[in-house]
C-alpha cells in the first residue's frame, strides 16, 4: 500500500480487512425474557399503595461500550502494516483517510497513531497526520545489541535453573514460528516470533524485563528505509524460525557456549535479513 494524507482508499488491501469488523457497534439491548411492569392508574412512578407492596424496578441492559475494542484492533492493524511495509517508511498518512479503509471513524485511528507515536513508530505532522519513522541499518544493528545484553544473560540463567520438562513445554511455540515463517507474510512470523521469546522470557518471573524485551522486539521488526515490502524474504524467515528449536535443544543440554552463541547470531542475523 502506498497512500498519503489526501490518497484515496483502496478497501481491497489485505490489512484493512483484518479490522473492518471494528465499524460495529452493538446498541443496547432488553435483558431476555425481560418484560414491562404496567403502572397501577393514578400511581406516579415511585409510589405505591397500602395496599399492595411497591413493584421491583425492572433493570435496564447498560449500553456496551467497545471504544477500546476498536481502538485495540485498528492499532494492531497498523502494526501489523508497519512490519508488512503497507506503511511505507517517510509517508504521511491521515487518520480520516485510515479511517475509510478501515470503516470506522478517524478518531481510534488517530488514537492508535498516537500510540504508536510514543512507541516511535510513527511522528505527528500537524494539520498533516502521522509520518512513518525512516530508520537505518544502524539503529536497527543498536536495537540488536541492546536486546542481546538484555536477553543473552537472562537464557544463561535460564538454562541453568529451568528443567528440561518446562523447556519441552516451548516446543510446540517453536514449531509454530516455523510454520508461519513458511507462509513468507513477515507479519505473521513477526507476531509468532514475539510469541515464542516472550513465552521462554516469561520463565524469569519478571514481568518488566519481558515487557521492555518485547517492546525492542516490535522495535525491531519494522522494516528499514528502502527495504519495502517482502526484503526479508520466506528463506530468511524460516531460517530464522529454525534457530528457535536449536535453542530450545541448548537450553534442555544446558550447553550455555551454544545458548550464547544462537541469541546472538539470532538477533544480528535478524538485524541483517531486515536490512538486506
Amino acid at each position: 500500500m502506498r497512500q498519503g494524507a489526501q490518497g484515496s482508499a483502496d478497501t481491497g488491501t489485505p490489512w484493512a480487512a483484518t479490522a473492518a469488523a471494528a465499524a460495529a457497534e452493538p446498541a443496547a439491548a432488553e435483558p431476555a425474557g425481560s418484560a414491562r411492569v404496567p403502572q397501577q392508574a393514578g400511581a406516579v412512578r415511585g409510589e405505591h399503595t397500602h395496599s399492595e407492596p411497591p413493584a421491583p424496578a425492572v433493570p435496564r441492559a447498560r449500553p456496551v461500550i467497545q471504544r477500546a475494542s476498536v481502538r485495540g484492533q485498528i492499532l494492531d492493524a497498523l502494526r501489523a502494516a508497519l512490519v508488512a511495509g503497507d506503511l511505507r517508511p517517510g509517508e504521511v498518512y491521515s487518520a480520516p483517510v485510515l479511517g475509510e479503509r478501515f470503516g470506522v471513524s478517524a478518531t481510534p485511528v488517530r488514537e492508535a497513531m498516537q500510540q504508536l507515536a510514543l512507541e516511535g513508530a510513527v511522528e505527528v505532522v500537524p494539520n498533516r497526520g502521522f509520518r512513518v519513522v525512516e530508520r537505518g541499518v544502524r539503529e536497527l544493528a543498536e536495537l540488536a545489541e541492546i536486546r542481546a545484553l538484555i536477553e543473552v544473560p537472562v537464557m544463561l540463567r535460564l538454562a541453568r535453573t529451568v528443567p528440561a520438562e518446562r523447556w519441552a513445554e516451548m516446543r510446540p511455540l517453536a514449531e509454530a514460528t516455523v510454520r508461519a515463517a513458511s507462509t513468507g507474510c513477515r507479519a505473521t512470523y513477526a507476531e509468532s516470533d514475539r510469541g515464542f521469546h516472550r513465552a521462554v522470557l516469561s520463565l524469569s518471573g519478571n514481568e518488566q524485563l519481558v515487557q521492555i524485551a518485547e517492546d525492542l522486539h516490535r522495535r525491531a521488526q519494522w522494516p528499514l528505509v528502502g527495504g519495502g515490502p517482502g526484503a526479508r524474504g520466506r528463506a530468511d524467515l524460516v531460517a530464522d524460525a529454525h534457530e528457535h528449536t536449536a535453542l530450545l535443544d541448548a537450553l534442555v543440554a544446558r550447553d550455555l557456549d551454544v545458548v550464547r552463541a544462537l541469541v546472538g547470531e539470532h538477533f544480528a542475523g535478524a538485524a541483517a535479513a531486515t536490512g538486506a
